[in-house]
């Protein structure tokens, strides 16, 4: 490769002592690499005279093939050189529908304008899809999600859920008074991506964790949020 590489400077310098300046070599030590590189593959690549060296029909054939090559090499190594310079590339992120509007997207609309050649992929998932097997950058969890091995790093405020109604639906229903009140009431469920499980409402009485198997006609897959 490195031989390649001096015939091509040589052949375009049209000099050899051009070519090693260029190169950072002394013109014997370039002169000898080509003489070898033209031994090996038993063709003449350069007419040398005492005035100019030209690429003979071969040697013109040959730079005219892997001349480009090796430019576009030299091109993408410099662009590397560039991300040096200035954040670039795609992240991708998991994380719940909550997560993604509420967290997240927040944070994007001032985070995007100032890093344009950043590209943000959000995958809305609520079934806590593994990060490392589906080769996701990072994931937004709950806290109380958080596998043993994960590294984490708080980016919102604590929240707690809340049971809501509809006042037209206590028109006709007796408002619960106690979590296990709401078996016999119409609730919204959420099916869970993971294990296809329906989600089972938790409270907590005094440090205790409570869950209760709600029933209704409407079920989704995600966070309702029009309901």
């Amino acid at each position: 490769m490195n031989d390649l590489l001096a015939f091509v400077a040589v052949a375009r310098e049209r000099s050899f002592t051009r070519a090693a300046k260029k190169a950072g070599l002394s013109q014997s030590a370039l002169s000898h690499t080509i003489r070898q590189l033209e031994e090996r593959l038993g063709v003449r690549l350069l007419t040398r005279t005492t005035r100019a060296v030209s690429p003979t029909e071969a040697g013109q054939r040959l730079l005219d093939s892997i001349g480009p090559s090796f430019d576009e090499i030299e091109s993408q190594v410099a662009a590397l050189s560039e991300l040096r310079d200035k954040p670039a590339g795609t992240i991708r992120i998991v994380a719940s529908d909550y997560a993604i509007n509420y967290v997240l997207w927040p944070k994007l609309k001032k985070f995007l304008p100032k890093y344009p050649d950043i590209k943000v992929e959000l995958t809305l998932d609520n079934g806590l899809t593994d990060i490392v097997t589906e080769r996701y950058d990072a994931g937004v969890r709950m806290g109380e999600q958080l596998a043993k091995d994960m590294i984490s790093v708080r980016i919102g405020p604590d929240f707690r859920f809340a049971v809501v109604g509809a006042k037209s639906y206590f028109k006709s229903h007796n408002e619960p008074a106690r979590p296990q009140d709401l078996v016999g009431h119409r609730c919204i469920n959420e099916r869970l991506p993971t294990g296809g499980g329906l989600w089972a409402w938790e409270f907590e009485d005094k440090g205790r964790e409570i869950k209760i198997r709600v029933d209704g006609q409407l079920i989704f897959n995600k966070t309702c949020t029009t309901c």
